[in-house]
């Protein structure tokens, strides 16, 4: 079983930056992938950028640019630095886990990202 912290997120103005981060603790296996997804109201959930434990990254095209994620293996945390935040970025973020020896995913509780213009 594995656990998601989320930290960070909050409230924005267009243009401006938030970091996110997510600490997995629990029984932690390699390989894995963490990463961010989100979900404004009515929409559906998407991705928005993921990392392995390999350090290889994919990124949605809406933020490529903008958001950089990153991970620290040694405190099983990824974090998500996301710049020149617009109002489209408003929307709930989730922390993922998936675990790649059975492909197993695991949720975070999501946090609110609010981007005023």
């Amino acid at each position: 079983q594995v656990e998601l912290s989320e930290s960070g997120g909050g409230l924005a103005q267009a243009g401006g930056s938030l970091r996110l981060s997510c600490r997995a603790s629990g029984n932690i296996f390699s390989p894995n992938i963490m990463g961010w997804y989100r979900q404004a109201p009515g929409d559906e959930r998407e991705l928005v950028a993921i990392i392995s434990s390999g350090s290889s990254t994919n990124y949605a095209d809406s933020v490529k640019g903008r958001f950089t994620i990153s991970r620290d293996n040694a405190k099983n945390t990824v974090y998500l630095q996301m710049n020149s935040l617009k109002p489209e970025d408003t929307s709930v973020y989730y922390c993922k886990f998936t675990e790649l020896r059975g492909w197993t995913d695991y949720w975070g509780q999501g946090t609110q990202v609010t981007v005023s213009s």
